[in-house]
């Protein structure tokens, strides 16, 4: 059941992304990733928010907080998660690691990324030599 709640509710996540995405194309253009940075600001803001509110009030069910974080905000963004693991071990004290986690996620997904570019290209320029 909950692998349905989380399905479901990426599904609205990735939507609601795709308006943001498509709204600051028409606002703005596409010289800058204006979609992606309000997304992933909004989500991690949304993450604080609802983790805040879950510590709180909780009585609210799992199936709910799976529904809205690994559900909505999965699929209106992942930094959200990311935002929030990186303040959760600066808060508690594991400031080095915090650090760290910043660090490799950006290098690594930034190198990760260039890396599978490369690899499609090469592969294509081997398809038409």
């Amino acid at each position: 059941m909950n692998y349905l709640i989380v399905f479901l509710g990426a599904g609205l996540g990735g939507a609601f992304r795709l308006g943001v995405n498509q709204a600051s194309i028409r606002l703005f253009g596409l010289g800058f990733p204006y979609g992606t940075l309000v997304v992933n600001v909004v989500g991690s803001l949304i993450m604080g928010l609802l983790t805040e509110y879950f510590v709180l009030r909780s009585g609210l069910s799992q199936e709910l907080r799976l529904f809205l974080t690994t559900g909505i905000l999965g699929g209106f963004t992942t930094f959200s998660t990311f935002s929030l693991d990186a303040i959760a071990l600066w808060e508690r004290g594991q400031w080095a690691s915090s650090l760290i986690y910043i660090m490799f996620s950006v290098f690594l997904s930034l190198a990760a990324l260039v890396a599978g570019l490369m690899i499609i290209r090469l592969l294509g320029q081997s398809q038409t030599a």
